[in-house]
């Protein structure tokens, strides 16, 4: 399975890249916005396109020619305003799902953030940015893709455990950016994902296991 990784150079892309590597069954496309990240993933043998989310649809369209699934983890980071926000998040988000529609592409995994769902949960220090979550989630769902969303909860640079707890909604927590990139490769690989969108935490579940039950 070719995949494409929009937000490779994220800390969950890199880890994403890096299994899907050691994987015999899924082959990276690491999307990126950089020259300089562009020539790092090639130095390693990943695939690569350059493409600005900000950029058209077309553009995202092409680099996914080729990709049976897209995985969605890119993200403005804390570091920009609210303006940015809206236009990664939100806007990027929904023209990543126009671009799957046009390269025929069907599987799309989202990396959303725990509890967005409920606007009762929003983060009081930044609703712009699970605004942004909730409206892209809301349209990957009514979007007629093969969808599996996934809520972590914060995220750490812990080592992975393999081992979460998964469900349409658990407590706060927190959960190593390593095994946010592992349940996207097992959802990847479980076709009893599509159509569901589930909160994660750390837990003392198998992620294979985890994903059976949500």
């Amino acid at each position: 399975m070719n995949v494409l990784i929009i937000g490779a150079n994220g800390q969950i892309g890199q880890h994403l890249v890096r299994q899907m590597q050691q994987s015999a069954e899924l082959n990276p496309i690491a999307m990126v916005r950089k020259e300089e990240q562009k020539a790092k993933y090639e130095q390693q043998g990943v695939q690569t396109a350059l493409v600005d989310l900000e950029g058209s649809i077309d553009h995202i369209a092409s680099a996914a020619q080729g990709a049976d699934a897209i995985v969605f983890t890119a993200g403005s980071g804390g570091h920009t305003g609210a303006d940015k926000t809206m236009l990664i998040d939100l806007d990027g988000a929904i023209k990543s799902m126009e671009a799957a529609k046009q390269a025929g592409i069907q599987r799309f995994v989202m990396v959303s953030a725990i509890g967005v769902h409920h606007r009762e949960k929003w983060m009081a220090s930044a609703p712009h940015y699970s605004a942004a979550k909730y409206y892209a989630d809301m349209w990957l769902m009514r979007s007629g893709l093969d969808y599996t969303i996934i809520r972590p909860g914060g995220l750490t640079n812990e080592p992975g455990t393999g081992k979460v707890k998964a469900a349409a909604d658990v407590e706060r927590g927190s959960i190593p950016r390593e095994d946010v990139a592992s349940t996207i490769l097992a959802a990847l690989a479980d076709p009893s994902t599509m159509g569901k969108a589930f909160d994660l935490i750390s837990g003392d579940t198998p992620i294979e296991q985890a994903l059976k039950l949500v």
